[in-house]
């Protein structure tokens, strides 16, 4: 394995607060997302307030809209878990480092995407295949 990571103290910081912004922002949205999706009835989510029956195509695009919404509320989780484990790296000292190879991922990469698990390299073998 090659050498601890070259970061510095400030810098590790600044992707600490980094990444804790970007989970607040996700936690926020995800519970907004959860509470709306899971709180309205098929009949608030078409915006219907007369007492007549819905439509089979309303309640299907209803049906579509609230799976839409859990499927993006997971895909939120997954990277709520891929936050934290950039945390603990942070704690650990192996942060920035590269699961694949072992070397130091770019500062830049690393501001984009702090919670990246592997450098630009990488991260399109593993795309290719």
């Amino acid at each position: 394995m090659r050498s601890r990571n070259k970061l510095t103290k400030k810098e590790l910081n600044y992707y600490k607060k980094l990444i804790l912004k970007r989970k607040d922002e996700l936690i926020d949205g995800l519970k907004h997302s959860l509470e709306d999706t899971l709180k309205k009835s098929p009949r608030d989510a078409s915006g219907d307030i007369s007492g007549y029956a819905l439509h089979m195509a309303d309640l299907a695009t209803d049906a579509y809209d609230r799976e839409f919404s859990l499927d993006l509320a997971a895909n939120e989780r997954e990277l709520l878990y891929e936050i934290d484990e950039a945390l603990k790296k942070i704690e650990e000292g192996n942060f920035g480092i590269c699961e694949e190879c072992q070397c130091h991922i770019i500062k830049s990469r690393l501001k984009a995407i702090p919670y990246t698990r592997l450098c630009l390299k990488c991260q399109e073998a593993k795309e290719k295949r």
